[in-house]
């Protein structure tokens, strides 16, 4: 995805002010590094808006695959290893209380997961 033109204009003006104009060499370095930074941030918005568009409903703890945990924000794969692991859950807040978790984590991703009820 690509910055928009305000964008890009918008932060060269920004920095048009932190340095003198006599040293354009560094004007146009640090403006680049600042379009590479937005165009990074843009790209993590754009599959993230992707990811909740397609998603149907919340993850199941007990049936979800460490790949699937692993598409969860913020959820690296030991992480996604260590929640496939401690299944099965009788609820999100175990992640929390076993401490595979912490609060933070734990709350960046609550909106994302259930335990549905197992079935005897």
């Amino acid at each position: 995805m690509k910055a928009g033109p305000a964008a890009i204009s918008l932060a060269a003006l920004a920095l048009s002010g932190c340095f003198s104009s006599s040293n354009p060499d560094a004007l146009k370095e640090h403006t680049a590094d600042a379009t590479a930074a937005m165009k990074r941030s843009a790209g993590q918005i754009t599959k993230g808006v992707f990811e909740g568009l397609t998603r149907k409903s919340p993850l199941d703890l007990n049936a979800a695959s460490s790949r699937q945990f692993q598409a969860l924000p913020g959820i690296t794969p030991d992480l996604a290893v260590a929640m496939a692991a401690g299944k099965p859950y009788a609820d999100t807040q175990e992640l929390v209380k076993r401490r595979i978790l912490t609060k933070q984590q734990f709350n960046r991703i609550k909106a994302q997961i259930t335990v549905k009820a197992q079935t005897p």
